[in-house]
C-alpha cells in the first residue's frame, strides 16, 4: 500500500467527520451522572463512544493543522496545542469513566460518584485533589482552544471560513449555556462544535492538496 500524503489527509477528514458526528449523538444518549448509571450496559458503551471520540478529534485535528500549517501561523499552533490537550485529557478521563468508575461504585460509590459528577457540576463529597481542577483546565483548553482556533481558520482562508466561523460560536455558546442551564440541556451546546468539526472534515476532504 502507497500511503502518501493525500491518503493521511483523507483519512484525518474522515476521522474528523466521525468525530463530529459521535460527539453529538453522544448528547443525547448520555445517562445521568449517578450510581445508579455506572452498573448499567449504556454507561460503558456511551463512554467508549467518548473515548473513541476524543481519539478521532485528536487524529482529525491534527490533519486540519497539518494542511494549513504555515498560514495557521503561531496563532494556530497555540490553538492547535490546547485542543490537542483537551482531547487527550478527554480520552483519559472517558476510559476511566468506562472500566475504572463502574469498579469503584462496588467498594466506594459516593467516591465514584464525586469522580464520575465533575464534569456534570456535582458537588464533590470526598477531597478529590487536583483532579477537581480537571473541569476548569479542560474548559479553558476547549474553549480557548476552538475560540482561538477558528479564529486562526479564517486568517489562514484555506479550509471553510464558515466552519471557522462555527467553531468560534459553539465555543462561545459553551460558557453560556454552563452558566444558565441544567447539565442535561447544557449538552446541547455541544451540538454546534460536533457540527463545527464534521463540516472541517468536509473542507479538509475537499481541499486536501497539499500547500505550496
Amino acid at each position: 500500500m502507497n500511503i502518501t500524503s493525500a491518503t493521511l489527509t483523507r483519512a484525518a477528514a474522515v476521522a474528523a467527520a466521525l468525530a463530529g458526528t459521535a460527539y453529538i449523538v453522544i448528547q443525547f444518549i448520555h445517562p445521568l451522572d449517578v450510581i445508579e448509571s455506572l452498573s448499567t450496559q449504556r454507561w460503558v458503551t456511551v463512554h467508549i463512544l467518548s473515548f473513541a471520540e476524543a481519539v478521532l478529534a485528536l487524529i482529525g485535528f491534527a490533519g486540519i493543522y497539518l494542511r494549513q500549517l504555515r498560514q495557521l501561523g503561531l496563532l494556530g499552533l497555540i490553538s492547535y496545542a490546547m485542543l490537542a490537550l483537551f482531547f487527550v485529557l478527554q480520552a483519559a478521563f472517558n476510559f476511566a469513566e468506562a472500566l475504572i468508575a463502574p469498579l469503584i461504585a462496588i467498594d466506594a460509590p459516593r467516591l465514584a460518584v464525586d469522580i464520575v459528577g465533575l464534569f456534570g457540576r456535582y458537588p464533590a463529597v470526598n477531597d478529590l485533589g487536583i483532579l477537581a481542577g480537571v473541569p476548569l483546565v479542560g474548559s479553558i483548553l476547549y474553549v480557548g482552544g476552538a475560540l482561538l482556533f477558528g479564529i486562526a481558520i479564517i486568517r489562514a482562508r484555506v479550509l471553510s471560513r464558515g466552519a471557522g466561523i462555527l467553531l468560534i460560536a459553539a465555543a462561545a455558546i459553551t460558557p453560556v449555556a454552563g452558566a444558565l442551564l441544567p447539565h442535561t440541556l447544557e449538552r446541547m451546546a455541544a451540538l454546534p462544535m460536533g457540527a463545527a468539526i464534521v463540516w472541517l472534515g468536509w473542507s479538509l476532504w475537499s481541499n486536501r492538496m497539499p500547500a505550496a
